[in-house]
């Protein structure tokens, strides 16, 4: 994932930095035969040294274009790509610069400076349960097909090896194999899944999910949901009905990182009617562009939890921003 984000940021900075490069070349003082006078190439040498350039707007303003072609090129969002370059222009333009300041790396500076304000602070699952009443309930929302209940059960196998106990509640009481398939991840991983029949109320299952986490003393509830459409009014009643009943700590949104900006819209829709506090992104590893990440980060407003990387139960990435940036832009690190 990012690597063509990656490759085009490499060229973009390269050509920033020779939008910044108009300095004057330092001239180093010379001293004729005839000079007498104790200190003078040493003064003109701090003169030089001391003299300071502001970065204008005309000197970067075809290079930070080209940098917003990069980032719409790789699926990022075109407000989100908007706030990107508006962040670097305002730490960019108007800075004063010293004669040898080395220019790549004030512009990297500002480039890693505008991503970490576009990707905030992240999400750290196992400090909030460390640091919250248990059971800390968390209930998964989203798209039909995007692997929310296989990302259950990699979340699930996750906690488990951090030493936290786990349940599931087998919310998805309409699809069709749903309950099975939650059961079959369950028994590999080692977690108990609290279940009804088919066509149940899944409000009535999380309920009884939660109690029985109670009266075991057990540390998290993982609440699956039957996946639904965004423009569904029935079915995002249906969430809100689940939420008042379960009273989640957590509300997680799940998509597809290779969904692009439709995954954006769906997301900022999910939001406004139910709500969520992270968010995780299924097959990451076949998105090499990362927008939808980036976008999905800045557009709702939550923090990205996890990157699904695999088919496998360990293949699960905690989504720490800072490491991102820092693959991104490695001379920034």
């Amino acid at each position: 994932m990012f690597e063509g984000l990656k490759a085009r940021f490499r060229q973009a900075r390269e050509q920033l930095g020779s939008g910044l490069a108009g300095d004057v070349p330092e001239q180093p003082a010379s001293q004729t035969p005839g000079d007498t006078a104790p200190g003078i190439v040493e003064k003109a040498k701090a003169l030089i040294k001391d003299r300071e350039f502001i970065v204008t707007e005309k000197e970067i303003g075809a290079p930070i274009e080209e940098l917003e072609m990069v980032l719409l090129e790789n699926d990022v969002a075109l407000p989100v790509a908007e706030a990107i370059v508006g962040r670097l222009r305002s730490d960019l333009i108007g800075k004063r610069r010293r004669i040898g300041e080395p220019v790549d790396a004030m512009v990297l500076t500002a480039l890693k400076g505008a991503l970490q304000g576009v990707l905030g602070e992240g999400f750290d699952l196992t400090r909030y349960i460390r640091e919250h009443e248990h059971p800390v309930k968390i209930l998964f929302t989203g798209v039909n097909g995007t692997g929310k209940t296989t990302t259950i059960a990699k979340v699930g196998s996750y906690l488990k090896k951090k030493g936290f106990s786990v349940v599931i509640g087998a919310g998805d009481t309409f699809r069709a194999g749903a309950i099975e398939q939650i059961d079959q991840h369950a028994e590999r991983i080692g977690i108990k899944v609290i279940q009804h029949q088919a066509g149940a109320d899944p409000s009535a299952v999380l309920f009884d999910a939660v109690q029985y986490a109670q009266a075991h003393k057990v540390d998290v509830v993982l609440a699956d949901t039957a996946g639904r459409f965004h423009n569904r009014a029935n079915l995002m009643n249906q969430l809100e009905k689940i939420r008042r009943v379960m009273k989640p700590d957590l509300v997680i949104y799940v998509d597809e990182a290779v969904a692009g900006n439709d995954a954006v819209i769906r997301a900022s829709e999910f939001e406004r009617t139910v709500g969520a506090d992270a968010v995780v992104l299924t097959k990451a590893d076949m998105d090499p562009k990362g927008g939808a990440a980036i976008s999905i980060a800045h557009t709702i407003g939550k923090p990205l939890m996890f990157l699904g990387t695999g088919q496998g139960y360990d293949d699960l990435q905690p989504f720490v921003p800072t490491q991102v940036i820092d693959d991104l832009l490695p001379e920034a690190a």
